[in-house]
């Protein structure tokens, strides 16, 4: 137990109030003597020769074209590039991460010389993504093969678990995108501190396990954000179950142990049983990493993060007797300890002056982020400053005006904390001017001047200046604002496309499913319908379609051919496959029993029957084939060429793995047969429609490549799920590889390393799409649903 905090709470929570009061009070001096002003107007009369240009022909272009330009990432990046701009870009953007995330003073040699080496990395890396014309530097395949450089595969695979789980077990009320982005940058500043704090000559095994750790930390911290801060803030939970959620948090820090969950009162016990696991084990994983002495120090800035949290929560925009500090002091000590507890996470040795300039610094960043979210916090009736300065200006003479003390935070950080240096002034001046910026950009010229005729009133002079700079400052933009847009821009179109595909793989799945029945002719006397019969059994299971859908959205969406036409095309797609997998269920080959949902097909009739039935489809595919009428005659028999070769390949993949089974094969020798079994299939899939469009060879290429990676990931996940999956889910009784003593992915390489190869696979495939010359969204939601699916 954490007995001394558990004793001092009080005391220790108001020893970091005092802390707090006495910056309140510095700044507060600040607004009513207004001396921040005639220091920020030096401040800023030297600022501006660097970005106040005089107008010229030249100067409006220039701007004009940066205006077009910033629209999006790449552009932006490669017209820094071009006009000169992106080493001073970089310069103030990677400081001002040394100064905010990392409590560096910008004055010293020792982090110049930092930042000048992650400058010229950063600058590299990105010239490289434009150069290379990938533009997927964000993407999971890029940050999987970060891991693999790292060798961080294992963790990285766990980290997309879990991402993958919060986005789904988090309630309506709450924006599952929002928790991911918190999450990853949260993680990503952990790593910069644990990178920061890292020995150069540190050994590549050793550095592998601290920043394995450190991924681990930053999301056992970072969950707190959506299970703790958000859930409380949200509609979710009752007033009583809040209330009730609250005194363990808080019973969790003060005792420094994590007690059983016990009896919820509320309709939300579900969630609070997943909820409590997962903060159980990050808090013992936390505490498990640290030493005595900074658990004590994480403790107590876990639990002043809390309260101050906690004191704001309860605040009531109704109520109109709140004092100024009652409004600032929570902000000051929830802003600093939110960063100072990073430190004690990953034991970074105390350093007075980090810690103070940490301290110092967060309001700057509370007040900016506050200013920001205004009106949103207004309509929910949060108390923030902004909000309780809005509500109640007019009526009271002696709040303090939030936007007054932001100067004043920012007057101080530049004179008292960071001593006048050069940089940070130039650091901290360009992110308020371009906070401004954006603030006029997304509330229109109307709201913003409205808002600032409220906020700047008693300041008319000091306003004309900061608006001068809005309007005429150039060169005031962050890269991590644009890597924040970018990333947003980035979860909502993926989110976007993904319910896109889903919506369409459905309604897909819907038409191939109605145009697969085949019929019966009249006579009853016709010999050919128990084996048509037969083959509708095998047809009419709850199958993926995943094969026909791929070359549905191929052939419709990327060559533009009319749905009707490509039926027979899909028809024979999925007349291959399933004869397929009616060998495969025989007792001669896999014995399966079940196979989608229901009795293999030889169970229900017999292996004569089930025999017949795939040699009866296999024709049957053919047969469709030669029905593509709205085609080239001369394309569609490349197709039944390209068709037929294929079909007997598989052939030979299926007896490849008959001929395995009792014996030890070698990763090379399964990933060759699992191509044959399987990356055919999906090779299959895109080439054909690809034939029938009469597209060039290099395109072709580079579907086959995709295919091949695919369609090994596609068995790599099926090994897997024989191991780990659901029977109801698969549709098929799992352990089937063991019983039949089959050499699989798993067999060969452990459920760890196979997991590792699938994800390799995925890579490789997502990395073959660069070179298609189409929109390959589906295809990425495609390798998306292969490697995340559950049957």
């Amino acid at each position: 137990m954490n007995e001394e905090l558990l004793q001092n709470e009080d005391a220790y929570y108001k020893l970091a109030e005092e802390k707090a009061t006495k910056y309140y009070k510095a700044l507060y001096a600040q607004v009513i003597d207004k001396s921040y002003i005639e220091t920020l107007t030096i401040d800023f009369k030297s600022w501006e020769k660097e970005h106040i240009r005089r107008r010229s022909l030249f100067s409006l272009l220039s701007r004009r074209n940066e205006k077009q330009d910033s629209k999006t990432y790449y552009s932006y990046i490669k017209w820094l590039n071009v006009t000169g701009k992106l080493d001073r870009y970089l310069e103030r953007s990677i400081s001002y991460i040394f100064m905010r995330d990392l409590g560096k003073d910008l004055g010293t040699p020792a982090t110049q010389e930092r930042i000048t080496r992650a400058v010229n990395k950063l600058k590299h890396h990105l010239i490289s993504a434009i150069a290379s014309e990938k533009n997927e530097s964000y993407s999971i395949a890029s940050l999987y093969r970060f891991a693999q450089k790292e060798r961080l595969e294992s963790t990285m695979i766990w980290l997309m678990s879990k991402l993958k789980t919060v986005a789904s077990r988090l309630p309506e009320g709450m924006d599952a995108e929002d928790a991911q982005r918190k999450l990853i940058k949260i993680i990503a500043g952990v790593l910069m501190h644990e990178l920061e704090e890292m020995d150069e000559g540190t050994s590549s095994q050793k550095r592998t396990q601290k920043l394995e750790t450190a991924i681990r930390l930053g999301y056992a911290y970072g969950i707190t954000y959506p299970f703790i801060d958000d859930l409380l803030d949200a509609n979710v939970l009752s007033h009583d179950e809040k209330k009730q959620y609250s005194t363990f948090i808080r019973s969790t820090l003060l005792t420094g142990s994590v007690r059983e969950l016990g009896y919820w009162t509320g309709t939300n016990k579900d969630l609070m049983i997943y909820i409590h696991s997962e903060l159980r084990d990050a808090f013992e994983y936390i505490t498990a990493c640290q030493s005595p002495e900074s658990r004590n120090h994480f403790y107590e800035q876990a639990y002043v993060f809390f309260q101050s949290q906690e004191v704001d929560r309860d605040k009531n925009l109704a109520n109109s007797h709140y004092s100024n500090e009652e409004i600032y002091i929570p902000s000051i000590l929830k802003s600093a300890s939110s960063r100072l507890i990073v430190r004690s996470l990953i034991n970074a040795p105390e350093d007075e002056d980090i810690d103070s300039r940490t301290f110092y610094y967060g309001l700057y960043n509370q007040l900016a982020d506050d200013f920001t979210d205004m009106f949103d916090d207004l309509k929910e009736e949060r108390v923030t400053p902004y909000t309780y300065y809005l509500k109640y200006s007019t009526v009271r003479n002696d709040l303090i005006n939030p936007f007054e003390l932001y100067w004043a935070v920012i007057s101080h950080l530049i004179h008292h904390v960071y001593h006048s240096d050069d940089m940070t002034r130039e650091v901290i001046l360009d992110r308020a001017i371009n906070g401004l910026k954006r603030c006029l950009e997304r509330l229109g010229a109307s709201k913003y001047y409205e808002i600032m005729q409220l906020f700047t009133g008693q300041m008319p002079s000091f306003n004309s200046l900061i608006q001068h700079m809005v309007h005429k400052a150039v060169d005031v933009d962050f890269f991590d604002k644009l890597l924040r847009d970018h990333v947003i821009t980035i979860l909502r179109n993926e989110k976007m496309e993904r319910e896109q595909f889903f919506e369409t793989v459905e309604t897909v799945r819907f038409q191939i499913n109605s145009t697969l029945a085949i019929p019966k002719h009249s006579s009853s006397l016709d010999l050919q319908e128990p084996i048509t019969d037969a083959a509708n059994y095998s047809l009419e299971g709850d199958g993926k379609r995943l094969r026909p859908i791929m070359t549905w959205m191929m052939a419709v969406n990327e060559y533009g051919f009319d749905q009707e036409a490509v039926v027979p095309l899909l028809k024979s797609l999925e007349y291959m496959h399933t004869a397929s997998l009616i060998y495969d269920d025989l007792p001669s080959q896999d014995n399966a029993s079940i196979r989608r949902g229901r009795p293999t097909l030889h169970n229900i009739y017999n292996v004569a029957t089930a025999e017949l039935t795939g040699l009866f489809l296999t024709q049957k595919a053919v047969e469709e084939q030669a029905s593509l009428h709205q085609f080239d005659a001369k394309s569609v028999l490349r197709l039944i060429q390209y068709s037929t070769r294929r079909t007997a390949d598989m052939c030979k993949g299926q007896l490849m793995d008959l001929d395995s089974k009792g014996k030890r094969l070698t990763l090379e020798e399964l990933n060759i047969m699992c191509f044959y079994k399987t990356g055919i299939g999906f090779e299959a899939s895109l080439v054909m429609p690809a034939i029938l469009a009469n597209t060039n060879d290099t395109e072709i290429k580079a579907l086959k490549a995709f295919a091949h990676h695919a369609g090994i990931a596609f068995q790599i996940k099926d090994d897997l799920l024989d191991v780990e999956g659901d029977v109801l889910l698969l549709g098929k009784t799992p352990g089937k590889d063991g019983e039949n003593n089959n050499s699989t992915f798993v067999s060969i390489l452990g459920v760890e390393g196979a997991k590792k190869a699938m994800w390799d696979h995925y890579c490789s495939a997502i990395e073959a799409l660069q070179k298609v010359p189409r929109r390959t969204a589906f295809l990425k939601h495609v390798m998306n649903y292969i490697v995340n699916r559950d049957h």
